[in-house]
């Protein structure tokens, strides 16, 4: 007996693609609230002078396959046929085990002929030759749209590369914005420009930045909450912040390390990704030596701590920053600082009750969480974003962007009581150099500006205002136009 039959194939399909009965999405499965990635996908998909595939990649419980359910119910809304919608996600057993090209033929044998359709793939990865059927898809289909998600960015961004090159377009979707996570809670939020940017308060008065931070402090008690679980929709909405941090263990670590990669990169010690994992939960927003890993995890070869970190990227769950050369600087040896993700998986894997009570562990928290911001906000733009380790006594720089003949903007996290700023700090010395320097402090009151010897001046701001203006600046610049935070 065969395991697949297109009997079973279009029983699975029919199950994921109610609206072929209905006319319409589950209320359930599309919230009003929509990310940034919604209406950049909805841009690149009716764009109508280049036709682009959209690819979604993230990590698990992130949003990506709820996106997909609020566009189909955007093209519903707008008249399409919910015949030429068809959802098909590659990571049920059923439609993993069968051929790519049964289950689009069961489609069109059964429930519509003609191509002018829009696919939905959701975790395309777990598709045999997924890469090659979309570029076929796409290069015989001229009428079809294809809106597809993955875990694994290094597959989806290797099959860009190679098939996908001119086709389609991959769109990050990071964890929630401190922004978003304020929208989507429905909290009290500031009556801000929705133009206004953290480096714009550089260029105001004192009253002015002062009204601004009133309002801005309305959203001040939310912070550490969002630093806890507040990166993933669903769990930032539950009632129980426990219960939310073992479903992220659960579903977006556990299921990621045990099963997402080792079926993808065919690993056959997932006790050693773990424990790697692990490491680098305690030293997230550190520079790491990959020496001192292999000799910590005693066993761990070198090559295998370098491809589990690679593999590690790969799933969203970790981000590598590199060193920044400026102006000639000696800079240190290429060794990257690892960032988790999102504050809130570090937080639920470690377990650990007294971080809001450990001002260095919070001081990592909160530069992970600031690096996450900054890196998303630019993924898009022909930009790098690193740190900076070197000058006259090896003093660092915490994070970097780094513009192409363009000056850099210097940020440093200094989340303590006081934040001091000494004259021969790197970000001092540099700012001559940078388009903008900002320092990362830790309250409301702790707001303003710090005059360097030079005369230059660093904006000081507290990290919820700073986490927030970036998120409020990236949701209204979704169109696409370049800018700086």
């Amino acid at each position: 007996m065969a395991i697949t039959s297109k009997d079973g194939i279009l029983k699975v399909l029919t199950a994921y693609n109610p609206w072929w009965k209905t006319g319409v999405v589950n209320p359930r499965m599309t919230p009003k609230y929509k990310r940034v990635a919604f209406y950049e996908a909805m841009k690149r998909l009716t764009e109508k002078d280049i036709r682009r595939a959209v690819v979604l990649t993230g990590t698990r419980r992130v949003g990506k396959t709820t996106i997909q359910y609020q566009i189909i119910e955007a093209l519903l809304n707008a008249g399409v046929p919910p015949q030429r919608i068809v959802f098909i996600s590659m990571d049920h057993p059923m439609l993993k085990l069968s051929q790519f090209q049964d289950v689009l033929e069961c489609y069109h044998e059964n429930i519509y002929a003609n191509q002018d359709v829009y696919y939905f793939f959701d975790e395309v990865q777990y598709a045999q030759d997924w890469d090659r059927w979309m570029k076929i898809i796409y290069d015989t289909q001229p009428d079809t749209r294809v809106v597809a998600t993955g875990s694994a960015s290094p597959a989806l961004m290797k099959g860009s590369r190679e098939s996908g090159a001119g086709r389609w377009t991959v769109i990050q979707v990071p964890t929630l914005s401190f922004y978003e996570y304020c929208e989507l809670l429905e909290v009290d939020r500031p009556d801000i420009p929705a133009d206004l940017k953290p480096t714009a308060l550089l260029h105001k008065t004192q009253i002015e930045r002062n009204q601004i931070m009133l309002q801005l402090s309305k959203v001040q008690n939310h912070f550490i909450r969002y630093l806890q679980i507040g990166g993933f929709p669903e769990l930032a909405l539950a009632d129980n912040d426990l219960m939310a941090q073992q479903i992220m263990r659960e579903d977006v670590v556990d299921k990621v390390l045990k099963r997402d990669l080792p079926s993808l990169y065919n690993i056959r010690n997932a006790t050693e990704l773990e424990r790697i994992f692990l490491y680098l939960c305690n030293v997230s927003s550190e520079i790491v030596s990959i020496e001192a890993i292999t000799k910590e995890l005693n066993g761990v070869s070198r090559t295998t701590v370098e491809n589990y970190i690679q593999f590690l990227e790969s799933a969203n769950l970790i981000y590598q920053s590199w060193p920044v050369d400026m102006a000639g600087k000696k800079v240190l040896k290429a060794r990257p600082k690892i960032y988790i993700a999102d504050a809130a998986i570090r937080n639920a894997v470690l377990m650990d009750d007294s971080i809001l009570t450990d001002p260095i562990g919070m001081g990592k928290v909160v530069e992970t969480a600031v690096y996450k911001h900054v890196s998303s906000f630019y993924y898009q733009f022909a930009t790098s974003v690193g740190y900076f380790r070197g000058g006259k006594k090896n003093k660092e720089i915490d994070i970097v962007v780094d513009y192409p003949n363009i000056q850099n903007i210097l940020i440093e996290v200094k989340y303590r009581e006081g934040a001091p700023i000494a004259d021969d700090d790197a970000i001092v010395e540099l700012c001559e150099e940078a388009s903008a320097g900002i320092v990362v402090t830790k309250t409301p009151n702790d707001f303003g500006t710090h005059n360097t010897p030079s005369g230059k001046e660093l904006l000081r701001i507290p990290a919820f205002a700073f986490l927030y203006l970036l998120g409020n600046a990236e949701k209204h610049g979704y169109r696409g136009i370049e800018q700086s935070p």
